[in-house]
């Protein structure tokens, strides 16, 4: 995948690659939103773009702007507040898939209630090891 990194989106949420051990989506948090509180099982590492955020990691709280990166370890608490006068634009790597490959969540309540509903889960060869990937192909 090669292209320039889209500047906005209307979704929330939007996968835009799902490799073997990785993922990349492209999030839009709304002016007031918040990513949702919650805990991965697989590491995170975010890159903001545009905007400012509090951010809950671990429980610690830190300020978070344009430029910056998070690193979030699989198991690790965390929330992101948008906290600006504009929309919060980041680019998060999952490792390995947390998402649907085809995952466009145009809210976060669209993305809460799929979720809620096991419509959104990470594929299954990306949950396995590269041993039994290599094996199955």
């Amino acid at each position: 995948m090669t292209g320039a990194l889209p500047a906005s989106s209307g979704e929330f949420r939007k996968v835009l690659w799902t490799g073997l051990y990785s993922q990349v989506v492209l999030m839009t948090i709304p002016v007031g939103g918040d990513i949702g509180d919650e805990i991965h099982t697989v590491d995170q590492a975010l890159t903001f773009t545009s905007g400012t955020c509090k951010a809950t990691i671990g429980g610690k709280d830190q300020d978070v702007k344009a430029g910056d990166l998070v690193v979030v370890p699989a198991g690790t608490q965390h929330q992101f507040v948008n906290t600006g006068p504009t929309p919060l634009i980041l680019y998060t790597i999952y490792s390995p898939a947390e998402h649907k490959e085809t995952t466009v969540h145009h809210t976060k309540e669209e993305g809460d209630k799929l979720e809620d509903e096991g419509k959104d889960e990470a594929p299954a060869w990306s949950q396995k090891s590269k041993a039994e990937n290599e094996k199955a192909a």
